[in-house]
């Protein structure tokens, strides 16, 4: 059976990792603004509080893992009282690797952090994006800490097969960031999702199989709902109605196939659910934005 979490993951398809050690003691604060890139964090010891905009505040500690699949503006700290220095992420990521220390320069740190971000290089990454919980939060997770461990070796070294070495290991760690977190208690998207045993079922077969021509009375009979149910329940658990998120689906495995399988039209609307070349054109540019000829056009001359 289809996995809707690695289709999801696989069609985000993370790569370049940059990584860097974060060192705070006495009293220290830091402001990023928004940044847009998937980052993460483990903490190799002691302590501090992290504040995501829009997020409850969280106190970290050795063994805290943090993923955040947007990277909105956040505030790190100390614990006690200073004023946040501001900071522009996206400088911070063209200074390169390295350790950046804040607050006290000398002495022993008040917490160490092995930080890091990558991208992701989909067609359609803000979608799937949003699929994903803002703030993922795993305390003691030694095999997160591990796969952190092995992204940042690989990235200080250039040996041959880095590149898919350190995709293959970001691909792990969302997975298994994303499986630690637990489904009922994330917002609507896929997680709380396929956290719920009725829906979970309707969702995998809309990734197992695209293409078939469903019904919202079908997929009702998959979760074993009515059709008011069901379409309420996913809603509500999802966060977009059903047959609004298989055309969202859809769509980005269009987008996948028109920019790196080489396949024409016809093909590609067969694939994912549509009669006709005329007909999949149609929804395609209604959704796009734009013909899925040029689009592939575009995409190839990129």
């Amino acid at each position: 059976m289809i996995d809707p979490l690695s289709e999801v993951i696989r069609l985000l398809r993370p790569r370049t990792v940059l990584t860097k050690a974060i060192v705070g003691a006495g009293a220290w604060g830091v402001r990023y603004t928004d940044f847009g890139h998937p980052s993460f964090a483990v903490v190799i010891e002691g302590a501090c509080r992290l504040a995501v905009d829009g997020q409850p505040e969280l106190r970290l500690q050795t063994g805290d893992f943090v993923l955040l699949p947007t990277t909105p503006g956040f505030t790190m700290s100390g614990f006690e009282p200073a004023a946040p220095q501001p900071t522009d992420p996206h400088a911070a990521a063209a200074a390169g690797p390295g350790e950046v220390r804040h607050g006290r320069q000398d002495g022993p740190p008040d917490v160490r952090i092995l930080g890091g971000y990558f991208v992701f290089d989909g067609a359609d990454a803000g979608l799937l994006a949003s699929l994903l919980p803002a703030q993922v939060h795993v305390r003691d997770a030694p095999r997160l800490s591990t796969l952190v461990g092995l992204l940042i070796g690989e990235a200080a070294l250039d040996r041959p097969g880095r590149e898919l070495v350190l995709t293959r290991l970001v691909e792990i760690l969302l997975v298994e960031a994303l499986r630690l977190t637990p489904g009922a208690d994330a917002p609507a998207g896929l997680l709380r999702g396929l956290s719920d045993g009725r829906l979970a079922q309707a969702l995998r077969q809309m990734h197992a199989d695209p293409a078939r021509p469903w019904t919202m009375a079908q997929l009702a009979s998959e979760a074993a709902l009515s059709r008011s149910a069901f379409f309420d329940r996913f809603s509500r658990q999802v966060g977009a109605p059903p047959m609004e998120y298989l055309l969202s689906w859809r769509m980005a495995l269009a987008k996948d196939l028109l920019r790196r399988q080489g396949l024409d039209i016809g093909e590609v609307a067969e694939r994912v659910g549509y009669g006709s070349a005329s007909t999949f054109s149609t929804a395609f540019s209604r959704h796009v934005g734009e013909p899925p000829g040029r689009y592939a056009r575009q995409a190839l001359a990129l």
